[in-house]
């Protein structure tokens, strides 16, 4: 009685701790991908939606910068809001309404989201603006007339020529003034360090329309920079940046000034003075100070925390998730278990009862017991072989021994006297004996694996007329004729080639034990010696067919009744179902027949006809 196995070990358990395992496991994963993705979103929108409100921001300021009121701005703002998808409103400082996304009466959010004025902002919404605090698209009276801006740009080309002709390459960049200007590929203006023969100074000179604009700014700065101190002329008309860029040149009635003796906190002040003169010189040209809304709120990433409800409801799905692949495992498990089980109790039988189970299903589990059932029903075929090959072996080695033990007893007793006649046919008999023995032999090799090959290459014509050879007396004996046709293979040109020894002839070849051979075509021709009867013939023939050489031995003898045809190959099968020694053989032929055929790579079929004859066809693999 088998043991029991120890829970721990059972399929059950095992399949339902699994289960449980990949379960925990699951919930585990998707609640913290649930969670790092759900944060990772809102910090991927959130992060959006901080780009976007930078781009409003700037935009708007671009507006107010280059328009004296926010009359037209309601287009921009619509475009904007089409755009982005929010809710974009303006007012004035006193939330009087300047242009509004929303054409519903709606109420803007509480607070404004960030203050238009181009000339105070500390934001980074355009390059240049966190310097001064001042939008550098506002330019005001600094913009240069068509004439102007046309006359500008010819003397940037003719300087850009100059620095390409000295190895520096430069681009034409326009700022928002109209000022054409030379950049190198990091920005820098006028290609960093000016060759010496560019360094004319005519691109940075002041135009009329910025000459005017400085004289403006210098009357502006005035009053304040009088109160700075240190030695700044009267006529000081401040720093002012022409290119946008942090090109700041220095003018003193209009031409540049060095060496002016001032501190640090005397230059800060200064700063201060021009940055303030520059507000009140461009405060006309821009659009008022305004207040920006925005739909959504502001743009700080809020930290995902779960409730306690939330945390209620992730314990009660993990809960209920659990208690359904508990169940499911038990239910499935148990399917699984019950048809294993019979399995086992049937493996544990005796092997002389031949138990079979029931095939309840179709899955793997069905499969593995119709499985089990061919295993026993081939079992106890085999067993059956067993015993009737037992019984053969014994019927095959009684009849010789004991005619060769009577004539010895009769010889001894001197009964009879040992003339040559007697001897004959005691050697006949041990011939017979020693022929069972050495097919039994063969045929155990063959199934151990152990029958030895001797291979060589083979020519098909003359296999067959060896065997002829070794037969034809025996032929003759029974008046059997016995003829062989060897097919050529067609050439290129369809005419069958006959033209040397070496296989270009198209005669067949093929990679074989010669001794072999001869011994499985000398057991077909044997057999069909014996059921041949006279004037009849036996041909043995062979051809190439694809990639086979294919072999027949054709008789006109009895021929094999169609219920006999399977069981042809079989040891010890005869027609004879007396078993009758009249005929010869001991019913091994075929099958040591088999063995050799298929230890060489090949089949061997038989076809027959009651009455007719019959034809064994052996096909091996062509050497070629």
């Amino acid at each position: 009685m088998a043991r029991p196995i120890p829970l721990r070990k059972r399929l059950l358990v095992r399949l339902l701790i699994t289960s449980v395992l990949i379960a925990i496991c699951s919930v585990a994963a998707t609640a913290w991908l649930a969670v790092e993705t759900t944060t990772r979103a809102i910090q991927e929108e959130q992060g959006q939606v901080l780009t976007e409100d930078m781009d409003i921001l700037r935009q708007l300021s671009g507006y107010a910068a280059t328009h004296r009121d926010w009359s037209g701005v309601g287009k921009t703002v619509r475009a904007l809001s089409d755009r982005t998808g929010r809710r974009i409103a303006l007012t004035a400082p006193d939330r009087t309404p300047i242009a509004d996304s929303e054409t519903r009466n709606t109420a803007l959010p509480p607070r404004a989201a960030a203050a238009v004025d181009p000339l105070h902002t500390d934001t980074f919404t355009e390059p240049g603006a966190q310097r001064t605090g001042i939008d550098p698209r506002a330019v005001g009276p600094f913009r240069l007339p068509r004439a102007e801006r046309e006359r500008v740009r010819l003397l940037a080309e003719k300087r850009r020529a100059c620095f390409s002709n000295n190895g520096v390459q430069t681009r034409i960049t326009q700022m928002p003034s109209g000022r054409s200007v030379l950049t190198d590929e990091d920005g820098t203006v006028d290609g960093g360090q000016v060759p010496t023969p560019c360094a004319d100074g005519v691109l940075n000179t002041p135009t009329a329309t910025e000459e005017k604009a400085l004289a403006e700014l210098n009357t502006y700065a005035g009053d304040c920079l009088k109160h700075v101190g240190g030695k700044f002329p009267s006529l000081f008309a401040a720093t002012v940046d022409f290119t946008d860029r942090s090109m700041l040149t220095r003018y003193v009635g209009g031409k540049a000034e060095t060496g002016i003796d001032t501190t640090r906190d005397q230059d800060k002040k200064a700063q201060e003075c021009v940055d303030g003169a520059r507000r009140q010189q461009l405060e006309p040209y821009v659009a008022p100070a305004a207040e920006l809304f925005l739909g959504r709120g502001d743009s700080a990433v809020p930290h995902f925390d779960m409730s306690a409800a939330n945390k209620a409801k992730v314990t009660g799905v993990a809960g209920l998730v659990l208690a359904l692949t508990v169940a499911v495992t038990v239910l499935v498990a148990t399917r699984l278990v019950r048809p294993l089980r019979a399995l086992t109790h049937a493996a544990q039988q005796p092997p002389e009862q031949h138990v079979r189970v029931p095939v309840t299903t179709q899955d793997e589990t069905g499969i593995l017991a119709v499985a089990f059932n061919d295993l026993a029903d081939r079992r106890e075929r085999m067993e059956a072989q067993r015993k009737a090959m037992v019984a053969d072996i014994a019927h095959e080695l009684r009849t010789p021994l004991t005619n060769i033990r009577g004539w010895l007893e009769v010889t001894r007793d001197g009964v009879v006297d040992p003339d040559p006649e007697l001897l004959a046919s005691l050697h006949d008999e041990a011939v017979v004996l020693q022929r069972v023995i050495d097919d039994l032999q063969d045929l155990a090799a063959a199934d151990a694996g152990t029958l030895r090959l001797h291979r060589e290459p083979v020519r098909a014509d003359e296999l067959l007329e060896q065997v002829v050879a070794a037969h034809r007396v025996a032929a003759e004996a029974a008046g059997v004729r016995l003829h062989t046709a060897v097919a050529a293979s067609k050439g290129s040109d369809g005419s069958h080639g006959l033209h040397g020894s070496d296989g270009s002839d198209g005669t067949p070849w093929l990679d074989a034990d010669p001794v072999r051979m001869r011994q499985a075509l000398g057991n077909l021709v044997s057999n069909a010696i014996r059921h041949t009867p006279a004037d009849g013939t036996i041909t043995l023939s062979s051809r190439r067919h694809d990639d086979e050489v294919v072999f027949e031995v054709a008789d006109t003898g009895s021929g094999i009744a169609p219920e006999d045809l399977p069981s042809v190959f079989e040891r010890f099968w005869r027609a004879e179902k007396s078993r009758s020694r009249r005929t010869g053989g001991s019913g091994l032929g075929l099958s040591i027949v088999r063995q050799l055929v298929t230890a060489h790579g090949g089949t061997v079929t038989v076809t027959s006809e009651l009455g007719s004859g019959s034809v064994f066809t052996l096909r091996l693999p062509d050497a070629r």
